[in-house]
């Protein structure tokens, strides 16, 4: 694994800590659709499926993490989406389906910033 593969894992282990102790039922993390692409992590929020994108960046290297959902981003993660209730032959819940964003910056001396924004596409 190389070193953005692991700070990949570490968002995600820290966005998975996050979501569940706002209540979500994590149901799937790293989910791949063939050629498609993958979802970060697939849970539920009461009656809602939610399709969670997870974006780490260290302090000032990049853009930061919550520019990185861009349209063609989100019409893919809707696609997934889609793909996901598609193979698990499971029809779309009464909350409906949310894309989410969990940005995390780590600074160089500190604890990570997490920032969730609900409902981003």
């Amino acid at each position: 694994m190389n070193k953005t593969q692991a700070l990949g894992r570490y968002g995600e282990e820290l966005a998975t800590r996050r979501l569940t102790a706002t209540g979500m039922h994590i149901l799937a993390r790293n989910w791949r659709c063939g050629r498609s692409g993958e979802i970060d992590i697939v849970a539920r929020d009461g009656d809602t499926l939610v399709i969670c994108e997870v974006k780490t960046r260290r302090d000032g290297a990049y853009e930061h993490p919550m520019a990185a959902v861009t349209p063609r981003k989100a019409e893919r993660l809707r696609r997934l989406a889609a793909c996901w209730l598609d193979r698990n032959d499971t029809p779309a819940p009464g909350g409906g389906v949310r894309i989410d964003l969990v940005g995390i910056v780590l600074p160089r001396k500190g604890a990570p910033v997490l920032t969730h924004a609900q409902g981003v596409a």
